[in-house]
């Protein structure tokens, strides 16, 4: 019996594959549900899919707070656009820890680039995913790629946790960053900047535009201090402005270049197949974790074992360990 509110796999598919964005939405809707039902639905929708995916340019972006990341994905989105791309933008809201629901909504951060016809916003909360990429963001690119949309952008919440999680979903790694931005933030950006493919000095603009160039003059010579890249891809750092559409077109040339040189050298299709690896394991992290917490027997002592460990009677390996072997 069909649920209320839910297509067949046929209409689901059919809807995607013609571009049909409310349609694609609601798969969106019904991959990121927690519900059982809905995921044995959502799994076999992603194995009809399937076939016809891969066919996109994956973008991970992100940078610290306060760099801009939505104005500049609006402008560059709207460049691309312009270029015929069919773009869509998976943006991974900070989840509020009391509701676990999204904080901010990036509709309403994009507004010119949510109602161009060529383009694909979707917002999810990034609950307790780490390095601030949702459980199903995967899924939900794939779902994209299907619709046709031929460049996918992700963008992460940017607070410096692990973003490995990005890194090892996308093609390309863009961070972003700012001029001045201070020395309490070098922790961040050394490991982030490890993973980087292009660095964008962001705001160089106005009278910020002459500490934007001595900026990148310091990002590029310190990334001359990390190990070669396995891809032999070198890379370099650029200056922007997301409000003048400046350095925009660099940062287009850097993307193309890449993705030519991959293709070219076969590092393109060997990543996309470690990341296919990696998130297979990933997958059964996800289960394996979930599948435990469903258990009728963990749930009726879960708590007894909490509070165990909160008075001090059991520590958390201890208990842990005891749970595992229930």
């Amino acid at each position: 019996m069909k649920r209320k509110n839910r297509l067949s796999i046929k209409e689901y598919k059919e809807g995607i594959l013609s571009g049909n964005r409310v349609i694609l939405s609601r798969a969106i809707t019904l991959v990121e549900s927690a519900l059982e039902e809905d995921n044995e639905l959502a799994a076999e929708l992603i194995d009809e899919i399937y076939p016809h995916t891969g066919n996109s340019f994956r973008i991970g972006i992100t940078g610290v707070p306060g760099v801009g990341k939505s104005t500049f994905i609006e402008s560059f989105g709207l460049h691309l656009l312009k270029k015929r791309k069919k773009l869509a933008v998976l943006t991974i809201d900070p989840s509020s820890q009391k509701s676990g629901g999204s904080i901010l909504g990036d509709k309403t951060r994009m507004e010119r680039l949510s109602v161009m016809e060529n383009a694909f916003i979707r917002p999810s909360p990034a609950g307790d995913a780490l390095g601030g990429v949702a459980h199903k963001t995967r899924e939900t690119m794939l779902l994209c790629e299907a619709a046709g949309y031929d460049v996918v952008f992700i963008e992460t919440v940017g607070v410096g946790q692990s973003e490995t999680a990005v890194k090892n979903m996308v093609d390309f790694f863009l961070l972003l960053m700012l001029a001045g931005a201070g020395d309490e933030l070098q922790g961040i950006k050394k490991g982030i900047m490890e993973m980087a493919d292009t660095i964008a000095i962001t705001k160089a603009d106005g009278a910020n535009l002459a500490a934007s160039k001595k900026a990148r003059k310091e990002y590029q010579n310190a990334l001359h201090l990390f190990p070669a890249n396995e891809n032999g891809w070198n890379p370099e750092v650029v200056v922007c402005s997301a409000l003048e559409n400046f350095g925009l077109d660099e940062i287009e040339k850097r993307l193309n270049d890449y993705q030519q040189k991959m293709k070219e050298s076969g590092f393109f299709n060997y990543n996309r197949k470690q990341q296919a690896v990696h998130w297979m394991h990933q997958t059964i992290n996800f289960y394996l974790k979930r599948n435990f917490y469903n258990q009728e027997k963990i749930r009726e002592k879960i708590d007894i074992f909490e509070e165990a460990v909160r008075a001090g009677n059991k520590h958390s390996v201890q208990a842990a360990r005891e749970l595992l072997s229930i």
